[in-house]
């Protein structure tokens, strides 16, 4: 069982348990213990990326020492994309990588999830006796073994060239004008480069970090500054990354925003017409929007659903042979490219069809009319069953009458 980890790592507010430094110690020596039992001592150890918040460096110091503990050796990333940190475990042939971020969250709240050497996150079984050597003691090492600290100064700059070699080189964005709100976050630097060096003309927004206003009135899940900047720039095509940039949200010319079920759709199409969409079929969550699904029907491909989190999809697509899936709240996970949602290299898709086709944006982001939908949020305790709080029946009465 697992109590520690969630649907996408740790995540708690920062200073109260379980995102403490106590915590993060003894999760990194456990992790540590874990990738050595698993994997032998190669010396590659564990890479460490992080996005914008304050409490990452506290995070990064207490998880470093756990893993150094544990006689793993440590390089740290500095601030970079989720999609980064899953690249470069695999490009640099690292054991594990780590990456200190709460996503979408505000900057109070922080989280630690983890890549295995395949730059995949790990599935609930790793986690699980993950948990298990928390609770049982982590081996250390002799005095002798104990693993090395160093920083790795040229990583973002080794992800922003990747993510320009995923779309054909003859793709130019010159002639476009590109609103991009990076969130305060991790992506700060990275997306308005990527952006500028393929050519295209940039207005950047939140790109100023302090540590305390990652996601704070921008980013994909507060887009109206980008719509109102889209709109008074002239701008061709605005992009709404969250504060570790694995997931987008797009603006249209006209400042009308879709949300991931319409890059879904543009890009299965598209994927499709092209003979790549390996297993004809597009992996969502159950949150996907019904529109979505009526529409893949008729391009005469399948809606594949899991449970909510694009750990689940990216799962489900492995085991299933596809190559595209992701999530309405944005994250597009494309394994011909990535290992897990990345909002940069999904926007890169939707400008490269805009370059190729010439059609705007509103053209290409309104694949489908959505049905009618409510989310609503719920804080639950740990160990609570949603289905039993007084609240369930309203809830019920909104259409969530289902246990999955």
């Amino acid at each position: 069982m697992r109590r520690l980890f969630g649907t996408d790592g740790v995540r708690g507010r920062a200073n109260t348990p379980p995102m403490t430094a106590e915590i993060a110690l003894r999760l990194g020596a456990a992790v540590g213990t874990y990738f050595r039992r698993n994997h032998g001592n190669s010396g590659h150890g564990a890479i460490i990326g992080k996005d914008t918040r304050r409490s990452g460096y506290m995070l990064e110091t207490a998880l470093t020492a756990g893993l150094t503990s544990a006689g793993l050796n440590v390089m740290l990333l500095g601030p970079v994309p989720t999609p980064a940190v899953g690249f470069l475990t695999r490009s640099m042939r690292a054991d594990l990588g780590i990456m200190i971020s709460a996503s979408h969250n505000p900057a109070h709240d922080n989280g630690i999830k983890f890549f295995g050497p395949d730059g995949f996150k790990l599935c609930d079984a790793s986690e699980a006796e993950i948990e298990a050597l928390m609770a049982d003691g982590p081996e250390v090492a002799a005095p002798e073994a104990i693993g090395q600290v160093r920083r790795i100064d040229d990583g973002l700059g080794r992800y922003e060239e990747y993510a320009k070699t995923t779309i054909p080189t003859a793709v130019r964005l010159s002639g476009l004008k590109v609103v991009v709100d990076c969130a305060h976050g991790a992506a700060y630097r990275a997306a308005p480069t990527v952006l500028w060096e393929l050519g295209a003309e940039v207005v950047s927004l939140g790109v100023k970090p302090d540590g305390q206003n990652i996601n704070l009135g921008c980013g994909s899940t507060d887009t109206a500054a980008a719509v109102a900047e889209v709109r008074h720039s002239g701008a061709d095509i605005g992009i709404c990354l969250d504060g570790d940039a694995d997931r987008v949200i797009l603006i249209d010319e006209h400042g009308t925003v879709a949300d991931g079920d319409q890059v879904l759709a543009l890009l299965a199409g598209r994927m499709a017409a092209a003979g790549t969409l390996r297993g004809g079929a597009l992996v969502t969550t159950v949150m996907s929007n019904l529109g979505l699904e009526r529409h893949v029907a008729d391009l005469g491909l399948r809606l594949e659903r899991t449970a909510v989190g694009d750990r689940y999809v990216v799962e489900r697509m492995r085991a299933g042979g596809f190559n595209l899936g992701g999530e309405q709240s944005g994250h597009v996970v494309m394994t011909d490219h990535t290992t897990t949602g990345d909002g940069l290299i999904a926007a890169l898709q939707v400008l490269t069809a805009m370059a190729e086709t010439g059609a705007r944006a509103s053209e290409l982001l309104r694949r489908f009319e959505p049905v009618p939908q409510r989310l609503v949020n719920v804080r639950l305790k740990a160990g609570r069953d949603p289905l039993d709080l007084p609240d369930t029946p309203r809830l019920r009465a909104c259409g969530s009458d289902r246990r999955d």
